[in-house]
């Protein structure tokens, strides 16, 4: 195992030195082996092994490959969630750190890894301070990455058989530095829906256009028509973005192609929004195929929704962070983002908080979800600290 940096941010009376080096062991091990979406088999099997170490009551194989950690202290029945992702993503990692990926075409650049660290060092803590009056489930979640682990968990019934009165999320956020935090009530990020619009024409040879149903004109169309309906049919105060990201057609330079596809995104953070969107694409791409004398599809899928935080519990996770890190250090006013969680889903079942952890700052200059992205080990004292205390704030004895 190669030498571990002090990684310690000062002045968290909460952590120890010793504990934010097993936090940057556990982080680089997990960053070693990175799994995909329900493929977390040796991830989720260390953090079960990590948990019941710590003497915690552990379940796995929750939502496919999903643990739940559950620790208890005094005689209170109040109880709280606090989630973390595992998942790493499909990208090949491009830096030469020593803990660097094994896997080809996988990698933590997300710092999904940093998450895990953090919360098993926070439970740990906890287990050996039991300082607090309750119950804590430490939710390790997988697939957050495109396929929706939080409802998958859900699903198998993860708050009926581990009731909690309220669910907390943290994820690090390159654009803040180490020792800052991000949260607010409402909206902190949007809802993620993708689209398929299918086009099927009369092909041709390109010298004789009049002969042939044109998909590709078309299809070029469609792509500036659906930004009308952002621009002409939204109202200007509500923030969406419709991007097509996707555009096939056609094999060669003489052929006039029988078939095209479109493919994009749409985020927003009102269901409203959303069904406006979604009828006047509908209108726009039948309207336009019939112009055209074409025949289209539109496929239409609601993935995440937005992540909305709960006004009493997202004041409750600034005043714990203010008091960990100072007011000035505490940002209630950052803009959502239009990225997008599925933590959404927990928090569209019981009231909570999401937040972001700075980890900017130094050389971690690489954002999220690019090839040279490394979590911030200095961070991983402060957001386990900040676990620590919002639990033994919120379960105060």
């Amino acid at each position: 195992m190669e030498a571990i940096a002090h990684v310690r941010v000062t002045g968290f009376d909460k952590i120890s030195d010793a504990e934010a080096r097993d936090m940057a062991v556990w982080r680089h091990d997990i960053h070693r082996h990175p799994e995909t979406a329900f493929e977390e088999h040796r991830t989720a099997g260390k953090i079960a092994e990590l948990l019941r170490s710590f003497g915690l009551e552990v379940e796995t194989g929750i939502g496919k490959t999903g643990v739940v950690g559950t620790l208890r202290a005094g005689k209170g029945t109040r109880a709280i969630g606090l989630r973390a992702d595992m998942d790493a993503l499909h990208l090949q990692e491009e830096g030469d750190l020593p803990y660097r990926s094994e896997h080809k075409g996988r990698m933590h650049a997300c710092g999904h890894d940093g998450h895990c660290a953090m919360l098993l060092g926070a439970a740990r803590h906890l287990a050996n301070s039991k300082d607090f009056d309750g119950v804590v489930h430490f939710i390790f979640q997988p697939a957050e990455e495109n396929e929706g682990g939080a409802r998958d968990m859900l699903d198998d019934g993860l708050f009926e058989r581990f009731p909690v009165d309220g669910v907390y999320g943290l994820h690090n956020w390159p654009d803040l530095p180490v020792g800052q935090m991000a949260t607010h009530p409402g909206p902190i990020m949007f809802a993620f829906d993708i689209f398929e619009i299918r086009l099927r024409g009369k092909g041709g040879h390109a010298a004789m256009p009049n002969r042939v149903n044109d998909v590709v004109v078309a299809q070029a169309q469609l792509v500036n028509m659906l930004q009308t309906i952002v621009s002409r049919n939204v109202d200007p105060l509500d923030p969406v973005v419709l991007s097509i990201t996707q555009v096939e057609a056609g094999s060669t330079w003489n052929i006039l192609p029988e078939r095209a596809v479109l493919r994009g995104t749409v985020r927003h953070a009102s269901t409203s929004v959303q069904a406006l969107i979604e009828a006047r694409m509908r209108e726009v791409v039948d309207q336009v195929a019939l112009a055209m004398g074409v025949e289209a599809e539109l496929d239409y899928w609601y993935r995440y929704p937005a992540t909305i935080n709960t006004k009493a519990e997202a004041r409750q996770a600034i005043e714990v962070a203010a008091a960990l890190l100072g007011p000035e250090n505490i940002k209630t006013n950052q803009r959502p983002s239009m990225g997008s969680e599925d933590f959404a889903f927990m928090l569209q079942r019981r009231p909570g908080c999401y937040a972001w952890l700075g980890v900017g700052g130094g050389e971690h200059r690489a954002g999220l979800h690019h090839p040279h992205y490394d979590f911030n080990d200095q961070a991983l004292s402060v957001g386990a600290a900040y676990w620590v205390r919002l639990v033994e704030t919120i379960l105060a004895p």
